[in-house]
């Protein structure tokens, strides 16, 4: 594993910090068994993470090692039902939930994947379920874009004869220990110091004060990334429990890019604008009013070399206003606050951060996630329609882990419609549908800023 796939293995030493990601596809019809069962055998030779297992020692403080399954069955990651009435969208929501929930069978590989049948007019719902170590928001979706069809009749596919890659870490018969693991990593680390040491060692001799200046700001900013966290701002969503609950809303991609332009920014501006307007509205309907709130932004280190699937992010967290009530304006202050973050010279150096942390207590860990108050993550999804073997994906949500936080809201962009999903703590968000409520009206101030003449509809689902 890498450092950041660990820190989010540790963190479920801790039930209240599951890292479990579950998607919700909605389709028009129910899907073909033959060929869904060919689609996801395709998936897991073309990213074999899907087919292997964690292998470490709970003593060590060595990340754990991926290994192949020897006794990998398929059949056993895909289900299948039919909703017994009512078969409506809150069954499928409240599968979801209780997927969210549910630990993964760690002697396997970590994912699950179930096709609902039975909704009404025919519809049917494939519910994903993927641990965080596997695959993050923007890695799955790529692996999505590699497996799907994009006509209902299905998309030629190249023939792969080349025996599947094997393991990179090899397949061990026995967990890692501490000591080769320290001195490996002690041997990488010497050799970026003395990489590192070098180019400095140049720059020092012809720029002395710039890098003094820049060795200055990069240990500030490392210490503004991995700084604790010991209090919530919100005097409202502060119980934390391993309970949750789920909800969506759909938003029109045109309408948004719209009022994030009329903004002057982008269309994660114009997301976090209307969340931090519901959230304001939100905890007025409970009689506190507040100047801000803390978030968690999870921020994409992949890069175009980087394989499918694995999990490449890194976690800001910081405040962001609520007692702004001009969308404009306040989606100005989101986007000089979130590219602030974004450029943060520590950014890049996420990895060896992770490392760090990881050599502290779990619990330490989780105190630095249970007080921030949200997550929000943007993720760009496909702009065409896709199949999945034979039935059209009409809706495609996100519920991704809250991470300690009252809840996670995720907006997956997909053809026309901006899927927004909504995974709260139930002892942090007693109300769903006030906060949902809440967050609808959020994105209605934004879509206010658009022409009259433009569909700003937005719908809770149902």
């Amino acid at each position: 594993m890498t450092q950041t796939d660990f820190m989010s293995w540790r963190m479920e030493e801790d039930p209240i910090l599951r890292s479990t990601i579950v998607a919700v596809a909605l389709l028009d019809q129910s899907p073909d068994q033959t060929r869904f069962i060919d689609m996801m055998s395709r998936a897991v030779d073309m990213v074999p993470i899907f087919r292997r297992t964690v292998n470490g020692n709970a003593m060590s403080l060595a990340p754990p090692r991926w290994a192949d399954d020897e006794d990998f069955d398929l059949s056993w990651h895909l289900r299948r039902y039919t909703l017994t009435e009512p078969s409506t969208w809150d069954a499928v929501l409240d599968f979801a939930r209780t997927a969210a929930m549910t630990a993964f069978d760690k002697s396997r590989p970590l994912w699950e994947f179930t096709v609902l049948d039975g909704l009404h007019d025919g519809r049917s719902a494939l519910v994903m379920k993927v641990h965080h170590s596997l695959t993050d928001g923007v890695g799955g979706m790529q692996i999505a874009r590699e497996i799907v069809d994009f006509t209902r009749e299905g998309t030629p596919r190249p023939t792969d004869t080349d025996p599947r890659p094997a393991p990179p870490d090899g397949d061990m018969p026995h967990p890692p220990g501490r000591t080769p693991w320290y001195r490996n990593t002690a041997a990488d680390l010497t050799r970026r110091a003395s990489n590192s040491l070098l180019r400095s060692s140049v720059r020092a001799v012809r720029a002395p004060r710039a890098t003094y200046r820049e060795a200055t700001s990069t240990a500030g900013s490392v210490a503004r990334l991995a700084r604790p966290v010991v209090s919530t701002l919100s005097p409202v969503m502060t119980k934390r429990s391993t309970r949750r609950h789920c909800a969506v809303l759909d938003v029109p991609v045109e309408a948004l890019a719209q009022a994030a332009t009329t903004g002057a920014g982008s269309i994660n501006d114009a997301f976090l604008a209307a969340v931090l307007l519901g959230m304001a509205k939100y905890h007025r309907l409970h009689g506190a009013e507040i100047s801000e709130l803390r978030m968690t932004l999870p921020i994409s280190l992949r890069t175009e070399t980087d394989p499918m699937g694995g999990n490449r992010i890194t976690l800001a967290r910081f405040a962001l206003p609520i007692d702004i009530g001009d969308p404009a304006e306040l989606m100005r202050r989101v986007h000089a606050t979130v590219e602030e973050w974004r450029n943060e010279p520590a950014v890049p150096l996420s990895p060896m951060i992770a490392g760090a942390l990881n050599l502290l207590p779990a619990s330490t860990l989780g105190n630095m996630l249970k007080h921030v108050d949200f997550v929000a993550s943007n993720v760009v999804g496909s702009s065409i329609p896709l199949f999945v073997a034979g039935s059209k994906i009409l809706r495609y949500y996100a519920f991704s882990p809250t991470l300690g936080s009252a809840f996670n809201v995720t907006l997956m962009s997909y053809t026309e419609q901006c899927c927004v999903g909504i995974n709260a703590d139930t002892a942090a968000v007693p109300d769903l549908g006030a906060l949902t409520d809440s967050i609808a009206d959020g994105f209605r101030a934004v879509l206010g800023l658009c022409p009259a003449t433009t569909d700003t509809r937005v719908v809770v689902a149902s």
